[in-house]
């Protein structure tokens, strides 16, 4: 899926956007704000950010997957042709080592990630502190264009800033700031 990024200044603007999509059949699971004003979204029925949006939990996870399975597969290697519990030992005992490394990594990576600002929106931080509302469309790629008439059309109000993917890639570097023209 794709990820359209658009800027705006008021809270007013966001809400009629979010009508607009909603009639062009864009669900509250395919529209998301990242704003301070948690509770003007609240009280105008605008559907905020999760976690998920806001934080990068998700892409620490994949990376902490990543150093355990490299980690267990070592150690599980070692514990193999050592033989630190005999040499008739199951092969479940093995499959768990691995298992447990590999998932403590996306544990831990998971848990550094709660305290990161996702990388995809940490481009635009100052202007969600400045009071702006960052708006997060996810669309199919047959979508898109239509979405983005219907933006031009209604709300040139909306600064248009990008389109991303919702895919999440843990090996990805940051992306550069960017500031809007406002």
């Amino acid at each position: 899926m794709q990820r359209l990024y658009y800027l705006t200044s008021s809270l007013d603007s966001t809400e009629q956007i979010s009508k607009d999509l909603h009639q062009e059949g864009v669900s509250d699971w395919n529209f998301h704000v990242l704003s301070k004003d948690e509770a003007g979204l609240y009280k105008r029925h605008v559907h905020s950010a999760n976690f998920i949006q806001k934080l990068d939990a998700i892409r620490f996870a994949e990376r902490g997957a990543i150093i355990g399975f490299i980690l267990a597969l070592a150690v599980t290697a070692y514990v193999l042709t050592a033989e630190l519990f005999g040499p008739n030992m199951s092969s479940l005992v093995y499959v768990a080592i691995f298992g447990f490394i590999t998932l403590f990594g996306a544990w831990v990576g998971g848990l550094a990630g709660l305290a990161t600002e996702n990388q995809k929106i940490a481009a635009y931080h100052n202007d969600i502190e400045a009071g702006k509302y960052l708006l997060l469309i996810d669309l199919r790629r047959t979508e898109e264009e239509k979405v983005r008439n219907l933006m031009a059309a209604k709300h040139p109000e909306a600064e248009y800033l990008r389109t991303g993917s919702t895919f999440i890639n843990p090996l990805k570097p940051p992306l550069k700031p960017q500031s809007s023209t406002a």
